[in-house]
């Protein structure tokens, strides 16, 4: 997506020194974060104020979609990141702001299967996200970062979400790649996401992020591309057009991951710098103190 407009979005990061991050949705802090001083996690907590840019979304445009094309298949997929596109383009309070942008499925091995229930049972309006370990609670890894305090799974919202999950037509879950926290951010379906863990299953992700630049894609291409010509002119036999064509979608697999590698996130600066910050994080979260130190 080529975004021309606004030049301020009314979803943005912002940060101050010492790692410090916040969340804001127009005028409203919605997460407050500070990284570790050993760079292995950061330390966050929402504030209740978040509110998803999408419209809520009725039943019938979900069956519509199923009805349009397979759940699941790739023109599945584009017509809902097309839906989600037209949506964040209109989104007074939505993350895009000009720039190039991708949207779409998320790379599979950027989840871990096993970090998926911690969702449902460890998911604290303060907490800690780790990045790599080293000693951290088992619950502290986690692969994607809720704005607002999950529902149960007996919530009316999420009873009909499941019902939708059970009839194959759920729609997917927006993410948004935020470089700063290591971690994307749920931006829209909340309850859809609770409907599908709590039926055993996964939802669908589409994710959004800044576009990395054309010249850093030619320049990583460059060897997987002269590694495919390497060993498709080195085919031969009766086999050699089975072993093209293999290289040929591993090719492809490899440059579509290059081409939608994230960005880093934009982050505006925090006015009043970190001693603001500060103001702002005891007002809006009071008595939350993270600690900075391993």
């Amino acid at each position: 997506m080529r975004i021309d407009h606004p030049v301020l979005p009314g979803l943005r990061m912002q940060s101050a020194d010492g790692g410090r991050l916040v969340l804001t949705q127009g005028e409203r802090p919605v997460l407050f974060a500070r990284q570790r001083a050993t760079h292995h996690g950061v330390h966050y907590a929402r504030t209740g104020a978040y509110v998803s840019p999408i419209a809520p979304l009725k039943a019938a445009t979900a069956r519509d979609f199923a009805a349009f094309a397979v759940p699941g298949s790739e023109a599945w997929r584009e017509r809902w990141a097309a839906y989600a596109e037209a949506e964040l383009r209109g989104a007074v309070c939505g993350p895009l702001h000009s720039g190039d942008w991708n949207l779409g499925p998320m790379t599979p091995r950027r989840f871990v299967d096993r970090n998926w229930p911690k969702l449902l049972a460890h998911d604290p309006d303060r907490g800690h996200l780790t990045w790599f370990g080293y000693g951290d609670p088992d619950e502290d890894a986690r692969d994607l970062l809720p704005l607002r305090a999950l529902s149960g799974p007996g919530a009316a919202r999420v009873k009909a979400y499941r019902r939708q999950y059970r009839e194959g037509v759920l729609p997917p879950v927006l993410l948004w790649w935020i470089s700063g926290l290591h971690s994307p951010v749920l931006l829209d379906g909340h309850d859809r996401l609770v409907a599908a863990l709590a039926e055993g299953g996964r939802p669908p992700v589409l994710l959004l992020s800044r576009a990395v630049d054309a010249s850093w894609v030619a320049w990583c291409a460059a060897g997987p591309v002269e590694e495919y010509e390497r060993r498709t002119a080195a085919a031969a036999g009766p086999l050699a057009s089975v072993r093209v064509a293999a290289e040929s979608r591993r090719l492809a697999d490899t440059l579509r991951a290059i081409e939608r590698t994230p960005e880093i996130t934009r982050a505006w600066p925090v006015a009043g710098g970190a001693a603001a910050w500060e103001r702002a994080a005891a007002a809006h979260v009071p008595g939350w103190g993270p600690d900075p130190l391993p």
